[in-house]
């Protein structure tokens, strides 16, 4: 397989993670966020949107969208598996997932700052709007995960892979996690977790030079 990614694009992070636990191996195809490549004509005729991730499977196929190239992956290759078995315990992990994938992530993608930017907001109010989408998504995913292991019980599954990538967004962005134990034990897990530390952004082929 072939993984269109950014290094620091959370969504390619998400992907990463998932292919990571389930022990897949694809070739990195980076595509340079900031230099503009996803717009480039080449690029576009893969993914008309323009976006990473995008992942082209072994028969050929391009998929895009990280949450679909999740679903995927969990049907193509279902050990070891990212949701639970009971239809219950798999809605509740999905519901964790979307509301980081379809509440918080999308408020504070690049294409949504710079377009706030553009209506004349400064870098303050930017910055409000920000903490404001992640801390109300956070304080929600804090309530409805577990209070031992990872999100959903002693292995990692879905639920993480959505979570610890917006972590990460969310350090970037200066978010206060203090408020956050259950989260910050999960994060403390996958810190310690190989496949999470694969993915991580810091550990990838487009990753700058310190």
């Amino acid at each position: 397989m072939e993984l269109f990614t950014y290094y620091r694009s959370t969504s390619s992070y998400r992907v990463r993670i998932a292919l990571a636990l389930k022990g897949l191996g694809y070739q990195a195809l980076p595509v340079n966020l900031l230099k503009g490549e996803q717009r480039g004509a080449q690029y576009l005729a893969l993914n008309p949107q323009g976006r990473v991730p995008a992942l082209r499977t072994d028969d050929g196929e391009l998929l895009v969208q990280s949450p679909a190239i999740i679903e995927y992956l969990e049907e193509q290759y279902p050990q070891p598996a990212l949701l639970p078995a009971s239809a219950e315990a798999r809605a509740k992990v999905r519901g964790v997932a979307a509301i980081i994938g379809c509440d918080i992530h999308p408020l504070h993608n690049v294409s949504v700052l710079n377009q706030l930017r553009q209506l004349g907001h400064d870098e303050g109010q930017v910055n409000q709007w920000i903490a404001h989408w992640i801390g109300q998504g956070l304080a929600a995913v804090e309530q409805l995960i577990g209070e031992d292991g990872f999100c959903f019980g002693t292995a990692p599954g879905l639920a993480d892979v959505y979570l610890i990538p917006q972590l990460y967004a969310a350090e970037r962005f200066n978010t206060d996690l203090s408020g956050y134990p259950r989260i910050r034990r999960v994060a403390a897990l996958a810190a310690e977790h190989p496949a999470f530390a694969k993915a991580h952004p810091a550990n990838q082929p487009d990753t700058p030079a310190q």
